[in-house]
């Protein structure tokens, strides 16, 4: 019991650590995808490490490419976009491996969409995030992150639909606040992209009245 507590401690505190520092002066980034699980420690009793599993291997290697987009955050942050580019791309080649070894691990999905997204890959992204929440429908970060890639590409109707199934999900309201934000945002950049309701054409007899 007291070896599961350290482990959960250590792990609290590298998630901490994992945290990205928000750029001033902009929206609220959205954070990164979910940390990874713990590794449960042996049953008392038993020595060497846990047996090794498909699943398991895909944990270790989504904690990998957790560690890639948390280093590649900062260096955005510092200004370094070349370094960044780097480890996205080898967060997007674990995250592949990741679903590859289990293709039921949604948090794997998301964190593959979010490297896609981040590296212009959004095909790939879309993709992933379909295929995250066709597994787990209530999956808040998805959401979020699908109604930011879905704004990217200059669609706000459909990113308030995401919203609105964040706001059903009785979602966090972390996820509901990033998403606002940045359709609020994207809608205050493009005033000319917020639907207006078109004015119905007139009809024929006011027409042919004129021309007489």
């Amino acid at each position: 019991m007291q070896a599961f507590r350290v482990t959960t401690l250590i792990f609290a505190t590298l998630a901490a650590q994992l945290a990205f520092a928000a750029p001033g002066g902009s929206p609220p980034p959205s954070p990164p995808p979910s940390p990874p699980p713990s590794t449960p420690s042996a049953p008392s009793g038993m020595s060497g490490t846990p047996e090794a599993t498909p699943r398991r291997e895909a944990e270790q290697t989504y904690a990998l490419a957790y560690e890639e987009i948390a280093k590649a955050k900062k260096d955005v942050a510092n200004g370094k976009a070349k370094n960044a580019q780097k480890k996205l791309k080898r967060a997007l080649e674990r995250a592949e491996r990741a679903v590859g070894l289990d293709d039921r691990y949604h948090e794997a999905w998301n964190l593959l969409g979010y490297a896609a997204r981040k590296l212009g890959d959004y095909d790939k992204a879309f993709a992933a995030y379909e295929k995250c929440l066709d597994l787990k429908a209530d999956y808040a970060p998805a959401r979020e992150y699908l109604g930011e890639a879905l704004l990217e590409k200059d669609n706000p109707a459909k990113a308030r639909e995401q919203l609105v199934m964040l706001e059903k999900l009785n979602a966090g309201a972390e996820e509901v606040m990033l998403l606002r934000t940045a359709i609020e945002a994207w809608e205050a950049a493009h005033p000319a992209g917020v639907k207006v309701e078109a004015v119905p054409a007139a009809p024929e007899t006011l027409r042919t009245e004129e021309k007489e």
